[in-house]
C-alpha cells in the first residue's frame, strides 16, 4: 500500500526531527515577546488600528506636546463587586496601566517588577491600574491578585471594551502591555513587552518628575 513502506516511515520520521526544533522556537519567542493578540501589533476586528513604529516595543511620546489624550478608561473593579474604577480616579497622578491576563505567561513573569515598582512610586504621586483581559472567570484572574501580592487595582474586562478608551491611537493587542500616562493622562511611554523593576522605573521616575503643578 502506497505510503506505509520503509521508506515513507523513514521520511516521516525525518520531517518530526525537523518540525519539532520549530514548534520548540515558536514557543520559546511567544514567552519572550508576549502573547500576542493580533497580527504584528495590530488588534483585529476593526476596533484598534495602531501599528508599532518600525516594529518597536519601547515607544516614548515626547516632547509632552507630542502626548495623545484617551477617553474615559474606566470598568468594574477585579476584586470588589458592584464597585467600578477608573482613570479619573487619580487626578494629576502620573498613572501606569498594565493590560494583563492570568492566562499569559509573560504576565505572570513581570508581576513581582510591576507591584516593585508600585510600591517605591505611589509616593511620588504614581498610580497603577492594570486591564484584566480575555479571562472568562474572574475568580481565576482574582487567584492571580492575591497569588502575585498586587496592591493596585484592576478593571475587570474580559471583552476589552474598556481599551475603547484608547481610541485606536496607542497598541492594546499585544499582551502585556504597559502604558504610562503623565499627570495630564496623556500617553507618554508604551511598552509592548515584559518588563523588568528596572526597565520602568528610570521611566516611571521621568515622568514622575516633570512639572507637578
Amino acid at each position: 500500500m502506497s505510503g506505509q513502506g520503509p521508506e515513507a516511515a523513514a521520511e516521516r520520521r525525518r520531517r518530526s526531527r525537523l518540525f519539532a526544533p520549530l514548534v520548540l522556537c515558536c514557543a520559546v519567542l511567544a514567552v519572550l515577546t508576549g502573547c500576542s493578540t493580533g497580527k504584528d501589533a495590530v488588534a483585529q476586528g476593526g476596533t484598534f488600528d495602531f501599528v508599532s513604529p518600525g516594529g518597536k516595543t519601547d515607544i516614548g511620546y515626547d516632547p509632552p506636546s507630542a502626548r495623545g489624550t484617551i477617553g474615559k478608561l474606566a470598568g468594574p473593579d477585579l476584586m470588589t463587586a458592584g464597585k467600578t474604577v477608573s482613570v479619573d480616579d487619580f487626578p494629576n497622578q502620573v498613572v501606569v496601566l498594565n493590560v494583563w491576563g492570568q492566562w499569559c505567561g509573560p504576565c505572570r513573569a513581570e508581576a513581582p517588577a510591576l507591584e516593585k515598582v508600585y510600591e517605591q512610586s505611589k509616593g511620588k504621586g504614581v498610580a497603577f491600574l492594570g486591564i484584566n483581559v480575555r479571562d472568562s472567570q474572574q475568580d481565576k484572574a482574582q487567584d492571580f491578585v492575591t497569588s502575585f501580592h498586587v496592591g493596585y487595582p484592576s478593571i475587570y474586562d474580559p471583552e476589552m471594551r474598556s481599551l475603547l478608551a484608547l481610541g485606536g491611537k496607542f497598541p492594546t493587542s499585544v499582551i502585556p502591555t504597559t502604558l504610562i500616562l503623565d499627570r495630564q493622562h496623556r500617553v507618554a511611554a508604551v511598552f509592548l513587552r515584559t518588563l523588568l523593576a528596572e526597565d520602568l522605573q528610570p521611566v516611571v521616575d521621568r515622568i514622575a518628575a516633570e512639572d507637578r503643578s
